[in-house]
């Protein structure tokens, strides 16, 4: 970084001292479409035009010079050539690369029924044209050509899909009001049926008076737990399962609880048997 630092003076005065770029008998010429030519002039690079070119829809505008170097006075190709089209009230501006040949000799040529895609939107300012040189060799170089008027642009075609991206009302939601809870009534009368099955079971149970040892017996308790199971299976749903899921485990625990109630059944008819 230090022997960079050194070399900054160096370059500045080797730029300072490098050869510097111009334009030779530079000129424009505006024509109608059908070839009548309707002005043409030389450009001074002391002053520009007194009136600004200018164009119609159909005209087309011709550029022409020679690039040099302004030392030795020989045509020199630079490593980049193009115009600037500036409109100082908006801003806008459009730059158009312009081919040289190895002699410096440059031509350009502007259409105004086919502009090229970089030329900028055209009010009611005229655009200031400049031409600008960029070499390895040769010190930049910026030339003010003329100021340019042509035909206001036309407004920009709108796309099919243009009208999506507007803002939409704002979206008004109505909500429904809470739920209501049902009568208490109503409430009891499916809480009895829901607490019914465990009424006929304790009346059952009343019924065959099963011993309290028998009841904690091997066959006896899991028909017990298994409807336990059922009752818990059914809480479950109330608080999180879907329909589909209480129904394919609902299948399993009745299977399960016909098995045990069946085995239970058995076991508690047998005894009896033996007894009598």
């Amino acid at each position: 970084m230090g022997s960079s630092f050194f070399l900054l003076p160096l370059l500045s005065a080797l730029l300072a001292n490098a050869a510097q770029l111009t334009v030779q008998s530079p000129r424009f010429t505006v024509s109608s479409s059908d070839g009548t030519q309707l002005r043409s002039e030389p450009i001074s690079l002391v002053r520009q035009p007194e009136h600004p070119v200018v164009l119609n829809v159909s005209d087309i505008l011709r550029l022409t010079f020679q690039v040099v170097d302004k030392d030795e006075g020989k045509g020199v190709q630079p490593h980049q050539t193009f115009l600037r089209f500036f409109d100082e009230s908006t801003g806008e501006e459009g730059i158009q690369p312009v081919k040289t040949s190895p002699s410096g000799k440059a031509k350009f040529e502007l259409k105004m029924a086919r502009p090229p895609s970089s030329f900028p939107p055209s009010g009611d300012a005229p655009l200031k044209v400049s031409l600008f040189l960029g070499s390895f060799v040769h010190s930049p170089e910026k030339i003010d050509l003329f100021n340019l008027i042509v035909p206001p642009s036309l407004p920009a075609p709108q796309h099919p899909d243009e009208p999506t991206f507007h803002p939409l009302p704002e979206i008004q939601h109505t909500f429904n009001p809470e739920p209501k809870m049902p009568p208490r009534l109503i409430s009891a009368v499916f809480t009895a049926l829901v607490l019914s099955p465990w009424v006929v079971l304790v009346g059952l149970w009343s019924a065959v008076r099963p011993k309290v040892p028998h009841l904690f017996s091997a066959n006896i308790f899991p028909f017990t737990a298994s409807l336990g199971m059922f009752e818990g299976l059914l809480l479950w749903y109330w608080v999180e399962l879907r329909l589909g899921q209480i129904l394919l485990y609902g299948a399993f625990a009745a299977v399960l609880t016909a098995l045990t109630g069946k085995r239970a059944l058995a076991k508690i008819g047998a005894r009896r048997l033996g007894h009598k």
